[in-house]
């Protein structure tokens, strides 16, 4: 008997190998208006079998017992929808048929318009399963690179320098925690238009596998952060930033700049700080400001409250670093180097004991459409042309529909603000959306359209179902300025 049911699977096993794109049926998910795939879209069937849309919007179905008859798919996707039946469902019925495919369109209630998911295992996994060709040289895994937390990227040595944090890999969760780096191209010098994806050379061990970019041998997890470019004073280009090695989230062993050591390829340590210089360092999302007082670093965090000159021996002198604080003394906000910057929470102290007019707040940010208070954790800050405007892209802490999740839009005059009203640009119900970072080298028409990512993850969320194959990756989003519904976030 058991001879005979080995023969039977090595019978099926070949059949199963030979899997071909006519054996599945094709379900593309699209935006009713621009008719371009929406990754991130979730089809479940009336038995919760769910399978998620990739990259370019498809899904390759093949259930046995529930091909060739009428199927029931409940569809859902952060900011997308699709219209209400009689019942209440939001849903499609198909009739799953090898060979063929079906489209299903859905309303895109976010402003913001996702695009693509940039890092993982299985971006285009359903396109090349139906036989479409992927716009990826490795669209299913690369590097061993199953999930990327937090994006760093400076355009450097004529293409684009990207550092990520803590790495899953398919052998281990803990698959690299020393900080993974990639190389792409810009769109018209050989890469790919943001909206295909962008095409990671990872940095690799001799295993095939991402690279520790600040390999040190003590136990820890090691972050990068702040990256940015400086010349010294023979005109050499330095990459520099900021690393830190945690225990855990909570605990910090060690922190202090970095240098990308070309020789190697790698980062290394080339000063320690004490636990006493909190913010005299580089953080976050730097951007380069040339102004009347010369070329200074911003450091947003997301609101610019900290800066330094932009050049080589400013970088690595604490003592050159300058903070945004309130002066009491003057009467507003000061740039300094005695006291640390005055955080968004600080303003609301401030004002709350009538020690700060409120028309003088600079990170008071309020909903555009209700008023209300948005407190902002993380996102970036950057010149926009088109708008003639700083533009800031940045995550809310503890927002109505998710904890991490809820993306806002804003401007000011000044780098430094006053920042005033804000739009809600995306949705990530019960989900984070943490770290975003507004990408300016891949803006288009002067700054109309500009990309942002960040990463989507079921932490801190209180979701206890992660996304498969997204989960703990980076999406990317398109925002168009001259959307109407951003109009109540305009500074004119």
């Amino acid at each position: 008997m058991l001879l005979r049911r080995l023969h039977l699977v090595l019978l099926c096993l070949p059949a199963f190998l030979r899997a071909a794109p006519e054996d599945y049926f094709g379900i593309r998910v699209v935006d009713e208006h621009t008719g371009r795939g929406v990754p991130l879209v979730t089809l479940e069937t009336t038995n919760h079998i769910a399978l998620t849309t990739d990259s370019a919007g498809w899904i390759a179905f093949n259930e046995p017992g529930l091909m060739n008859r009428a199927v029931y798919f409940s569809v859902r996707g952060p900011g997308y929808t699709m219209p209400k039946d009689g019942f209440g469902f939001t849903g499609v019925r198909l009739k799953p048929v090898a060979g063929k495919s079906e489209e299903v369109k859905v309303l895109r209630t976010n402003i913001a318009e996702r695009l693509c998911r940039l890092t993982g295992q299985g971006i285009y996994r359903d396109s090349v399963l139906l036989g479409h060709e992927p716009p990826l040289p490795s669209p299913n895994l690369s590097a061993d690179v199953m999930g990327l937390d937090s994006v760093q990227v400076v355009p450097w040595k004529g293409r684009y320098f990207w550092i990520f944090g803590d790495t899953l890999r398919p052998n281990y969760p803990l698959g690299n925690y020393h900080s993974t780096a990639a190389w792409s191209d810009a769109p018209d010098k050989g890469g790919l238009e943001p909206e295909q994806g962008i095409r990671f050379e990872y940095i690799t061990d001799g295993n095939g596998a991402v690279a520790k970019m600040l390999p040190v041998e003590e136990p820890g997890a090691v972050w990068i952060f702040g990256m940015h470019s400086v010349m010294d004073t023979q005109g050499k280009e330095h990459l520099m930033a900021h690393y830190s090695r945690w225990k855990d989230l909570g605990k910090r062993l060690e922190h202090g700049l970095a240098e990308m050591n070309e020789a190697s390829g790698r980062f290394r340590c080339i000063a320690a700080l004490g636990d006493e210089f909190e913010w005299q360092h580089p953080q976050s999302n730097a951007v380069r400001v040339k102004g009347e007082e010369g070329e200074w670093i911003y450091f947003s965090t997301p609101f610019c409250r900290t800066r330094v000159k932009a050049d080589y021996d400013s970088v690595q002198n604490t003592s050159a670093y300058e903070a945004l604080a309130w002066s009491a003394e003057q009467g507003d906000y000061v740039w300094q180097k005695a006291l640390a910057p005055t955080t968004q929470k600080d303003e609301e102290k401030l004002i709350a004991e009538k020690k700060m007019p409120a028309e003088k707040a600079r990170m008071q940010v309020v909903d555009a459409q209700t008023g209300k208070p948005v407190r902002l954790h993380a996102g970036s800050v950057q010149w926009n042309k088109h708008r003639e405007r700083w533009v800031m892209i940045a995550v809310q802490q503890e927002g109505g529909d998710s904890y991490l999740g809820e993306v806002w839009y804003a401007e000011a005059r000044q780098i430094d603000g006053p920042w005033r009203k804000a739009v809600k640009i995306a949705t990530h119900p019960k989900y984070s959306f943490y770290n975003p970072s507004h990408h300016a080298f891949f803006d288009q028409q002067d700054g109309r359209f500009i990309y942002f990512q960040g990463t989507y993850a079921e932490t801190f969320s209180g979701n206890p179902v992660a996304t498969p194959r997204y989960d703990y990756n980076q999406i990317l989003y398109r925002l168009d300025l001259d959307d109407a519904r951003l109009k109540a976030a305009w500074v004119e």
